[in-house]
Order: C-alpha cells, then sequence, then structure tokens
C-alpha cells in the first residue's frame, strides 16, 4: 500500500484533512488536552474541545495554533500526529506528500515551523499554499485566467483578503480579526454591560444565534447562563442581535477597511472584474449573519458566500494535490 497525498486547513478554530480521492475525511477543533505536570496528551479535537473551561485544575484543554501560525510547536506535533494516526495515511512503503495552508503574511520562521511539525507528523514532502488562493479555487473561482477575483477568507484567528489573477495573488492584506475576535468582543460586552462572566463556548453560542453585523437584518433573543461578577452565583440573562451588532461593530469595521486597503492597490483592469464577478466570501466568518450586506454596501461591489464557506479551504487542497508539482511551492 502506498501513502495517499493530503491537504491539510491548519485552521485557529478547526483542522480539516483533504485526503486524495475521498474527500474531506477529518474535521475537528484544534484543541489539546494535556496534563499539566507531565504534558501528556489527553485528548484531541472534538473530545478535548468538550473539556474547554470545564477542566479540573491539572489538565488544560489549549488551542496551539494562535491568528493561523503555530504559537505551540510540541503540542501542534501531537495534534497533528494524532489526526493522521486516526486516518491510517502512512502506506507500508511510503510517507504521504502533505499540502498545508497557511495565513498570506507568514513569516519565513513561521513557515518552517508549519513544515517541522508536518514532516514530524509524518509528511514526507511538505508543500505550502497561501489560505486566500486555496479557498478561492474551492469556492469554483477560476484564478487562474488573466481576469480579477476577489475573495475574503475570515478564519478564527485571521481574515486574508486578496485578489487573484493567473493562478496567483496580486494584492492582498491578512489581519488578525476574525472568529476569535468576534468571540472575545461578546465576551467583554456581556462582562461589562451585564457584569456576567461567560465561557468561549457560550460566546460561540451566542454568535451563531443571535448575532448579525447589520444594524437592522436580525432581532433575535437568547437565554444565557453565567456567573454573576458581583454575588459569584450563577445567573441567567436574556441577550438580543441589537446589542450584539453593537459589541461586534469593531471587529467588522477591521474587515471592511482590509477589504477597502486590498481594492485600493489592485490595478483599474481586475477592479472593473471584481465588479462585474463580485467579492467571494468563505471561511467560517463568512457564516456570520450580515457580514456580507455589510461589505456589499461599505464597497460597492456585489458580496457572495460560497456555497460551503466552513470547507473551502480544504476542497480547495484537493484540487490542488490533483497538480501539487507545478501549483504549490515546496518550502
Amino acid at each position: 500500500m502506498f501513502a495517499k497525498d493530503i491537504g491539510i486547513d491548519l485552521g485557529t478554530a478547526n483542522v480539516l484533512i483533504h485526503l486524495k480521492g475521498k474527500g474531506i475525511v477529518l474535521d475537528e477543533p484544534s484543541v489539546v488536552a494535556i496534563e499539566k505536570k507531565t504534558n501528556k496528551v489527553l485528548a484531541v479535537g472534538e473530545e478535548a474541545y468538550k473539556m474547554v473551561g470545564r477542566t479540573p485544575g491539572n489538565i488544560t484543554a489549549i488551542r496551539p495554533l494562535k491568528d493561523g501560525v503555530i504559537a505551540d510547536f510540541e503540542i501542534t506535533e501531537a495534534m497533528l500526529s494524532s489526526f493522521l494516526n486516526k486516518l491510517n495515511v502512512k502506506g507500508f512503503f511510503s510517507k504521504p506528500r502533505i499540502l498545508v495552508c497557511c495565513p498570506t503574511n507568514i513569516t519565513s520562521v513561521e513557515q518552517k515551523a508549519i513544515r517541522e511539525a508536518a514532516e514530524k507528523a509524518g509528511g514526507k514532502k511538505v508543500f505550502l499554499e497561501e489560505e486566500p488562493k486555496v479557498a478561492a479555487i474551492g469556492a469554483g473561482m477560476d484564478i487562474f485566467q488573466p481576469s480579477g477575483n476577489m475573495v475574503i477568507d475570515i478564519g478564527g484567528g485571521t481574515t486574508d483578503v486578496a485578489v487573484l489573477s493567473m493562478g496567483d495573488i496580486v494584492t492582498s492584506e491578512s489581519i488578525n480579526a476574525a472568529g476569535d475576535s468576534f468571540d472575545i468582543e461578546i465576551i467583554q460586552y456581556i462582562k461589562r454591560e451585564h457584569k456576567l462572566l461567560i465561557g468561549e463556548r457560550t460566546a460561540e453560542l451566542i454568535k451563531f444565534e443571535v448575532s448579525t453585523v447589520f444594524p437592522g437584518s436580525r432581532n433575535e433573543e437568547l437565554d444565557i447562563r453565567g456567573r454573576d461578577m458581583v454575588s459569584g452565583l450563577p445567573r441567567t440573562i436574556t441577550v438580543k442581535s441589537a446589542e450584539i451588532e453593537s459589541a461586534l461593530q469593531e471587529s467588522a469595521s477591521l474587515i471592511v477597511q482590509a477589504a477597502k486597503n486590498v481594492l485600493e492597490k489592485t490595478p483599474p483592469e481586475l477592479s472593473a472584474d471584481i465588479i462585474d464577478r463580485g467579492i467571494f466570501l468563505t471561511g467560517g466568518g463568512a457564516l456570520l449573519h450580515g457580514i456580507d450586506q455589510l461589505l456589499a454596501e461599505e464597497l460597492k461591489v456585489p458580496v457572495f458566500v460560497s456555497e460551503n464557506p466552513l470547507n473551502c479551504v480544504a476542497i480547495g487542497t484537493g484540487l490542488l494535490l490533483e497538480n501539487i508539482g507545478k501549483s504549490a511551492k515546496k518550502i
């Protein structure tokens, strides 16, 4: 049995793995539970995510990736090894070739860390490709023609904005305002306005159930529970869409500004193409209510949420794996 080529979307929030010939075979949170004293890995992925905010003192659930890059090398390596072992992708005679996606503003040191983690986890050759390019391919955009395509990939740790033509990035910008920033803003707002402490998972629930970034576009309510900062006892409050919209304004405006910056640096012929074709949103943040309406109003360009935003990067790795030697660059 020979090893299969695999594509990895190494995200701050989730890791997705695409196996050549089989499609997406793994989609799990980028979380690892370790024992503090021994640094022993207790759980990885979905199992570890269930422990976030609910572990005893001797166990900690951590995210080894921050802002789209490796924050804890050893834990990332352990996480990748665990996922690859679960899939049993190594052959008897060979190791798989691995294509890993990364943000556009990544440094050479961070590139080296990603390559080494993938190699130690069991990769023979490691290729690196920029996330917005892979996301655009996964969203079904034909970026290899001499025409302008614009994609905004809103992930967990980073938002990558890029204009692509002839199979490469023409202008791009990567910022740290993304899904995690929205969670933090919700936590801080609830703490400031309601004097209630909530965890990451409750913030995520609020983000999905009631939040919006476009004024007046949603009117939902949700009962949430947390710890009262004054009494220290559990308390339930009701949050509404309008108040969460005001809480998320800062991060949403940073994404809008990044898109404006990229458009300002785009050659005029490509700008004309973008007006015709529109802008495609990918990544988990594309599902944030009202983000497409906000961008369309601010940029005066049609904005579309891609068909399968969460999986665009992983699908793109699968398409690039077909031509792995030609399009991806080995590092």
